[in-house]
């Protein structure tokens, strides 16, 4: 079987454990002849070779990364469109030093990985770009939409069949566009000039079958390419559809307080004066359903050896409607409020944490509530439209032009939201398992399976959320190859880059009284149920939902262990959309206006850089330096009093006033690359550079609330974002070390360092603000220490080893490992910072039959904080398989299994004693039939 590919980087060759039986002649995509750079003068390099299966390509890829001037990582396609998995950030978990993650913020997780970081730094610091450019994308989970918004790309909306490689950037360079503190990650998709044949026509016909919520799903995908018979002109049109169920069973535990000192409880008990306890213990309940559509179109005409030029539009949308149930424990309702309740004799204080108590039943005393929210329309998209240019004015220079547009949102134009107050008088007890098995907990003798006798509480939550980021772009790079004794050649350019980010005209929904008209009427607190006399109020039973109620799936928590509620009834989406959309107030003139919610930002990033390319006898490298200049402009919202000038009043919410803040930047970027022929098989690579990245958008135009001082020139205080932060800014080293042991194998070792001077944590800061009241109208400059993201000093260092190998002519292994020692001033975590991971797999092939094997592992890692408490993810390892096999020359059928452990999703307060929740998403299995013709 004789196969076309390109070449890859060696550490990340046998990571793919392709599928080698099922590859057939196809064109060969873009890869590194040399150290590549994402987005820039130099692009990626395009050698076709000709190999006999995915081993002797292995082969050819050790022998690329030998020649790289920088470390990089290459994953490449085995065949039209088919990346190694159905995921792209489940590939490259299989990078040494690249970590992945299925939570864009502390959401907790999913059974899709979604978010990539690289040596123990969160996301945000690690730059995705596709075909050397950025790309905007939306959050479908509301939360990731006002609250946690960091910079970081979801690859839940980029399929992996338009993928035709990914590199992995471990070290910068001048030409590289700046935005990676840590590294980038460089998507390519194919290019219609590279495919062999005139014609081309594919399509993947499939199914997924998720064995938690039960459900079959179709998936289809479809490529055409054309070229002309001069190969100067060719198009190509991709497309998917593809659809799936979710379900998660978990359990929550909303964050952690601590018991006051001189509260009613301390005073009866004094050892329980300070002590930790769970706020909220929950039985959760995640169902949605995702539909994911879009596809890609490229022209491409080469009108001469000169000139190339290359149109590319891009599209995604996905459709996310989920709803989510909490049926909760509410231990700081009965606990640390008001008189307060103590527990019962018997109760357990461990670290510091009251990890078992019992609390007996007192008649009108709730004890527990019951969230149901459903978001029938969430949803994301991500596109963009790229123009790029390669034109040779002579044999020695190129000038590349790259002109673009991307734009990305995410939108939760709904939520249908019921709070009850459940537990009225029932008692409550608890006990802490950890984080290996969920905890026990009871709301005594509550009636957990019916709705009836429970009132409700309240009903909240956002409308009409809709984020928008827009990128636009325009840059240009030039090639001189000099061969001029060690200076091989110079690239230089320019690019600037017009970037926003922005939420408005956020609705925050409410419980409404309504007339016989149907018209919203103010609340009247002296009724029973808050409604006056003769309209209709949301708190009266009689208008609760009708048509009855369902409950929890009858093997709902069956992975959690632990004893918890979980026969629990539910209205359906529908019940709670007809009960919504008749006793809420979502008023749209302004009085519902939930500026907390709401932020804008913009950066203009003008940037220049020059770069020498040199080499020698057995050694070559680069080096440059990169000039960045950010002018940012931050609009957020800061609580007000009604009194100060130009603040807006009509919101329910309170007073507020729109604060625009305006920074400049300026960055030098030095870089250096070096790469030695040590021996025949022994190359050695070091490499020294300073990075930067921008804050996340949260951090900087997150909205402020204030306390004012209690007199006249005292001191308030506050909270919210920093609009003052600035950009994330790292000096890094790395050497590597790579032995050539054998034909198509290796074994490497990479040391790294990173002093973050700039790195964003958690402090406070002291600003000035004017002060009014009705007392002080004119107003006064008071001071205000705010706890908000600072800019502090951070470090990681570590090593990667990473080892392949074939043991037969049919059988491969490979393994790697990751060991980083990061952390921010002062000992705190840093996000993201696993300190151990590691990726071990095995593969075989024939020429009909293949199968690949991987198990995949990260130790625990801090995660930033949620609802003012720590919030950790503990160690994780995940299985995957995927067996194919050839029908023909022209058919070919694979099952692919994901997530075949079942693995725990397990979260952490201040430690292993405080869970703070557990999730299980269940199984995937992938079963699809490849046609070409």
């Amino acid at each position: 079987m004789k196969t076309t590919l390109t070449p890859t980087a060696a550490a990340a060759a046998l990571f793919l454990l392709q599928s080698a039986a099922l590859a057939q002649t196809t064109p060969a995509p873009a890869a590194p002849a040399s150290a590549p750079a994402s987005g820039t003068a130099a692009e990626e390099k395009v050698e076709r070779i000709e190999v006999l299966g995915i081993r002797a390509a292995m082969q050819r890829s050790l022998q690329v990364k030998r020649d790289a001037d920088t470390h990089v990582e290459v994953i490449t396609a085995e065949d039209i469109g088919k990346m190694p998995d159905k995921n792209v950030a489940d590939s490259l978990q299989r990078v040494a030093g690249v970590t992945i993650s299925s939570a864009g913020a502390n959401e907790g997780g999913f059974d899709e990985n979604d978010r990539v970081s690289m040596r123990g730094t969160n996301p945000s610091l690690t730059q995705t770009l596709i075909n050397g450019h950025s790309v905007s994308s939306g959050d479908w989970f509301v939360l990731n939409q006002t609250g946690t918004v960091g910079r970081s790309v979801s690859y839940s909306l980029l399929p992996s069949e338009l993928v035709g490689q990914v590199v992995v950037h471990k070290s910068a360079q001048a030409s590289d566009i700046e935005g990676g503190v840590v590294g980038t990650v460089n998507i390519l998709t194919r290019k219609p000039l590279e495919f062999r044949n005139p014609l081309t026509l594919e399509a993947n016909v499939g199914v997924v079958y998720a064995d938690l919520p039960d459900k079959t799903d179709p998936q289809l995908s479809a490529l055409l390419n054309w070229k002309n018979e001069a190969n100067t002109f060719g198009i190509l049109a991709q497309a998917f559809s593809e659809k799936r169920h979710l379900r998660r069973d978990g359990q929550e535990l909303l964050g952690y307080e601590q018991i006051a000192a001189g509260s009613a409880v301390a005073n009866a008990h004094p050892d329980l004066a300070g002590v930790w306890y769970p706020t909220m213990i929950g039985s959760a309940l995640f169902e949605q359903q995702r539909t994911r559509q879009g596809g890609l179109i490229e022209m491409q005409f080469k009108p001469s050896n000169d000139l190339t030029v290359d149109l590319t539009g891009f599209v995604s949308k996905m459709d996310a409607p989920n709803y989510n149930r909490n049926y909760l424990l509410w231990n700081t309702h009965f606990l640390n409020r008001g008189a307060g309740q103590s527990p019962d004799a018997g109760y357990v204080v461990r670290n510091n944490t009251l990890v078992s108590a019992n609390f007996a039943p007192v008649a009108g005393t709730q004890y527990g509530v019951y969230d149901q929210i459903s978001r029938p329309d969430a949803k994301s998209d991500s596109s963009f439209l790229n123009l790029d240019t390669k034109f040779r004015v002579s044999e020695n220079m190129t000038f590349l032009t790259k002109l673009g547009t991307t734009r990305g949102t995410g939108e939760t134009p709904t939520q249908d939201v019921a709070e009850w107050n459940t537990g009225v008088g029932s008692g409550g007890s608890w006990a802490l398992n950890g984080t290996d098995r969920a905890a026990d907990w009871s709301l005594g003798n509550a009636n957990n399976a019916s709705p009836a006798g429970v009132p409700l509480g309240w009903i909240f939550g956002d409308q009409n959320v809709k984020v928008n980021d827009r990128e636009n772009w325009a840059q240009f790079d030039g090639e001189y190859n000099a061969d001029a004794g060690i200076l091989a050649g110079i690239k230089f350019g320019a690019r600037y880059a017009s970037h926003s980010r922005s939420s408005w005209g956020v609705v925050g929904q409410g419980p409404a009284c309504k007339d016989s008209q149907g018209n919203t009427v103010a609340f009247d607190w002296s009724q029973q149920y808050f409604c006056p006399v003769g309209s209709q109020s949301p708190f009266d039973p009689a208008n609760f939902p009708s048509g009855g109620f369902s409950t929890y799936p009858g093997n709902f928590g069956g992975g959690l262990g632990g004893n918890f509620p979980r026969n629990i009834w539910f209205y359906t989406p529908q019940q709670l959309a007809d009960y919504n959309n008749k006793f809420t107030n979502r008023a749209t003139d302004g009085s519902r206006e939930d500026w907390n919610s709401e932020f804008g930002l913009r950066e203009r990033s003008s940037s220049a850089y020059v770069q020498a390319d040199l080499s020698g006898e057995g050694w070559s490298g680069n080096v440059g330096m990169r000039l960045v200049q950010t002018r940012e402009s931050v609009v957020s919202n800061v609580a007000v009093s009604a009194n100060t000038p130009g603040a807006i009043t009509t919101s329910a919410f309170g007073p507020f006033l729109p604060t625009t803040v305006d920074h400049l930047y300026t960055d030098w970027l030095p870089s250096a690359n070096l790469r030695i022929d040590l021996a025949k098989d022994l190359v050695a690579r070091f490499a020294a550079s300073r990075t930067m990245t921008r804050p996340d958008y949260s951090a900087l135009a997150g909205w402020v609330a204030l306390s004012p001082p209690a007199v006249q020139g005292g001191v308030g205080d506050g909270s919210g974002g920093n609009p003052d932060l600035k950009p994330v800014r790292s000096n890094n080293l790395d050497a590597t070390l790579e032995w050539y042991f054998a034909p198509r194998a290796l074994l490497s070792a990479s040391a790294f360092y990173m002093d973050l001077d700039s790195y964003i944590g958690y402090g406070q800061v002291s600003k000035q603000f004017m002060t009014y009241s009705a007392t002080n109208p004119q107003g006064s400059l008071d001071t205000y220490v705010l706890t908000v993201p600072v800019n502090t000093k951070g470090k990681v260092s570590g090593f990667e080893l990473a080892y392949e190998q074939p043991v037969t002519s049919n059988i491969s292994v490979n393994a790697n490992y990751t060991y980083t020692d990061a952390e921010e001033k002062g000992g705190k975590p840093l996000v993201g910072a696993s300190k151990n991971s590691y990726s071990l797999g095995t593969s075989f092939e024939n020429d009909v039959f293949s199968a690949r094997l991987n198990y995949s592992f990260r130790s625990k890692f801090y995660s930033g904080l949620d609802r003012s408490t720590a919030f950790s993810q503990d160690d994780v390892g995940n299985v995957s398989a995927t067996f194919g096999y050839k029908i023909n020359d022209n058919m070919s059928i694979s099952l692919d299994g994901r997530n075949l452990n079942n693995p725990k999703l397990k979260y952490f307060a201040l430690n292993e004693d405080q869970p703070r929740s557990i999730y299980v998403n269940g199984r995937q299995y992938y079963l699809t039939l490849r046609v070409k013709l």
